[in-house]
């Protein structure tokens, strides 16, 4: 924050008429445990009061609202004593002890002459932010429990199961000048394939209109969490969003021993997408003939494939997680692309499921910006393209707090594993399936390249996927050549 932007900051908040539930004025006390109880209480209180951020000054006498000025330095204060948490640093010290940990911006300066200094609260976003393993709330302007007042607790509750990620604020009080600055705005109209307006009130009118940004009171401008996810221009200057830019790793080997490269993408998804997913290929070797189907020089994996998971990916994460975003790494024999967030549907219903989104305002707009495909279509074509490439079959995990999807390097069917080739004969059911089909022993001896002869090979993996109780028989079975095959939850 600019010493402009913390006078215009502190010299609002001194105009309010009185201290507010979500704004405290302190001088000089620098009590860790209170600062910690008030960013709890402050927090869920500016989310009750759909305020954008709550707010504690020091230096601002709490009656009169007048500058006086603080001699509390946060940046010098440390916790403790001895011992393995002793000696630690204000700010570490508070997160350590909120849950969620959420973003808590240290400010100092000087206004009017004198001292200031301010913490900027992030709001309470999907749950109540504790201390302590206590949340607090403002009653008036006292910091009380928050479970002794049951009716503010739950419609606490009802705010924030209703509020989406994307509307949440990322900056505020911005000139437009500065809106543009922080924003790659000419991404946007290039990705919606509209002209740029050639004056700075209509290209504003219409980041607004896409909710890119809000309009505030006296000519200022907020940028919403997912006009900065999607174009911000350095994700590291909106705070908390700077952990979620895009990281591609590049690995020697099948381990992360060894790392080769690594590049942080720290503009926005939208802006960044492309020159991404360019990057990532370009990591990988440029041609391989790949199986029996395939004859030709191609990549090693289908570049529709990366895209569309990186795109899930970048979609589907839970933005509540914090110290950590969405990462691709590339090794000798896959690739893992994975993101913060365990999924809201079964791994296994990936290829069928109704898509559901954490982030539905963001992956609307990345499908209008044609960054991924239409709902559900994602997954079908990673497996398609998967299939004709006659690469051993995806894998997707739920890991602790995340989700990971894997593609494989060819592999000749004989160096498969048992459980590949069940995941790979249930995935190509599902396929089938949602093509309008139903798999056969024919089928599958086409995705794995098995010759007409060799047909109880495939028999015994439809037999073995059978066993796993992943595909059950579909109507009339005569012949197991002919028989048809539909996954199990049909």
């Amino acid at each position: 924050m600019t010493p402009d932007e913390l006078q215009y900051l502190v010299k609002n908040l001194c105009s309010l008429d009185q201290e507010t539930e979500w704004v405290e004025f302190k001088c000089n006390n620098g009590n860790h445990e209170e600062i910690g109880e008030y960013i709890s209480a402050l927090s869920n209180s500016a989310a009750l009061h759909s305020e954008q951020k709550g707010f504690i000054v020091w230096g601002v006498d709490d009656t009169t609202h007048s500058v006086v000025g603080t001699t509390f330095l946060p940046r010098r204060k440390k916790i403790g004593g001895q011992g393995e948490n002793g000696n630690q640093e204000l700010e570490s010290w508070l997160l350590n002890h909120l849950e969620p940990r959420i973003e808590v911006r240290f400010h100092e300066g000087l206004v009017d002459g004198l001292n200031i200094v301010v913490f900027e609260i992030q709001p309470a976003f999907s749950r109540p932010v504790r201390f302590k393993s206590n949340a607090f709330i403002r009653v008036g302007s006292y910091k009380k429990k928050l479970n002794d007042y049951p009716e503010k607790e739950r419609l606490l509750w009802e705010i924030l199961k209703s509020t989406t990620f994307e509307e949440g604020i990322a900056k505020d009080s911005l000139s437009d000048e500065q809106v543009l600055q922080d924003l790659d705005y000419t991404s946007y109209f290039r990705l919606t394939e509209q002209p740029i307006p050639d004056n700075r009130p209509s290209i504003i009118y219409r980041l607004i209109e896409a909710k890119i940004i809000n309009k505030r009171i006296s000519d200022r401008y907020a940028i919403t969490n997912m006009g900065a996810v999607l174009f911000a221009n350095d994700l590291e200057k909106f705070g908390h969003l700077g952990r979620k830019a895009l990281r591609i790793v590049i690995y020697q080997g099948s381990n992360r021993v060894n790392t080769l490269k690594e590049r942080l993408f720290k503009k926005g998804y939208a802006t960044a997408f492309s020159d991404a997913v360019e990057y990532i290929n370009d990591q990988l070797p440029r041609s391989e003939v790949i199986g029996e189907a395939l004859r030709k020089e191609v990549r090693v994996y289908p570049e529709i494939a990366i895209r569309e998971l990186v795109a899930n990916a970048l979609i589907h994460q839970n933005f509540t997680v914090t110290g950590n975003g969405p990462m691709v790494e590339v090794f000798e024999n896959r690739i893992e692309i994975t993101n913060p967030g365990t999924p809201l549907i079964d791994t296994l219903r990936f290829i069928d499921g109704s898509p559901r989104s954490r982030n539905e305002s963001l992956a609307r707009l990345m499908r209008f910006l044609n960054v991924c495909e239409e709902r559900g279509s994602g997954i079908d074509k990673v497996i398609f393209y998967v299939e004709l490439f006659q690469l051993p079959p995806p894998d997707f995990r739920e890991t602790t707090g995340g989700t990971v999807s894997i593609l494989y390097k060819y592999k000749a069917l004989v160096n498969m594993g048992k459980e590949e080739k069940i995941r790979a004969c249930y995935q190509h059911a599902c396929l089938q399936w949602v093509s309008g089909s139903s798999m056969s022993n024919a089928s599958l001896r086409d995705r794995f390249g098995i010759k007409q002869s060799n047909y109880p090979m495939a028999s015994r993996i439809i037999k073995d996927t059978i066993n796993a109780n992943l595909i059950k028989p579909y109507g009339d079975i005569g012949s197991k050549r002919t028989a048809k095959y539909v996954p199990f939850w049909l």
